[in-house]
């Protein structure tokens, strides 16, 4: 064979083969229409986002998106419980149509798979009981915090607490929040995700969120190409943040609203 005619040959079934990859990975959106059913990776080791309830069934904010968006699709949905470890390889080999599973998303998974537009916040903050106010860094004056030493929320509450306030480093998670839930400090600063394992625990402390140390939201992932389905699932967040529906999930779960999300 002549050789251009060859390269051309060889070019046009790579352009085919290139053609019928990015057409089956399409596909998403009309099978989970077609079968009237989505599978969704979520979390039931991560309170606020996804536990098992006293029911024995899963629930939390990433449980309720799922409902949510399976909703609006007018499909049922298959819950799938899934680790930080295995999630990703769920959509990669396609058990699951999308992962709800407090996914950040970084250059190395963008390589791997696809993601909507953010859903939720993750945050540190500081948290404590309803009784004492604190709205904002400056009313640390004077009060007593617990923290984990060298942790970003250490670094994140010395930046801006007032030298006034007794910041009292422990050496790990459960010891800052043993530390608070004893009574030893008035507040603690920590991540949603700890502080809702903290107040779902011990309910009698009545603590709240106060105010937010760092934002890092969360996004839903999708299954690398698929972009019909992760158009009409950003189509269905733009429109619950419209309604104010993203916000009342925050508020349920996490004690405030989303408020502004990346939109990519």
């Amino acid at each position: 064979m002549n050789p251009s005619k060859r390269t051309f040959t060889l070019g046009l079934a790579a352009a085919a083969l290139f053609a019928a990859g990015a057409a089956h990975s399409q596909t998403a959106l009309d099978d989970v229409l077609k079968a009237k059913e989505i599978k969704i990776a979520i979390p039931t080791d991560f309170p606020p986002y996804g536990f098992v309830g006293t029911d024995l069934k899963p629930q939390g904010l990433d449980i309720d998106m799922a409902n949510y968006i399976a909703g609006k699709l007018g499909v049922k949905v298959e819950l799938l419980p899934v680790t930080t470890a295995n999630r990703i390889a769920y959509l990669q080999t396609k058990k699951a149509d999308l992962v709800i599973s407090t996914l950040g998303k970084n250059p190395d998974r963008e390589k791997v798979i696809d993601f909507t537009a953010a859903y939720s916040p993750f945050f540190i903050a500081v948290f404590g009981p309803k009784t004492i106010a604190v709205k904002t860094p400056a009313d640390l004056a004077g009060k007593s915090i617990s923290v984990t030493r060298g942790s970003v929320d250490d670094a994140e509450l010395t930046k801006v607490a007032p030298p006034t306030t007794e910041l009292r480093r422990f050496e790990d998670n459960n010891s800052t929040i043993s530390a608070f839930a004893a009574g030893q400090t008035q507040l603690v600063a920590t991540s949603a995700q700890v502080a809702g394992n903290l107040m779902a625990k011990n309910p009698q402390l009545g603590t709240e969120y106060k105010f937010v140390l760092k934002d890092s939201p969360n996004y839903i992932g999708v299954g690398k190409g698929e972009d019909k389905l992760r158009l009409k699932v950003n189509e269905i967040l733009a429109d619950a943040r419209k309604s104010g529906d993203i916000d009342k999930m925050a508020q349920k779960w996490l004690g405030r609203p989303a408020g502004d999300l990346p939109l990519n």
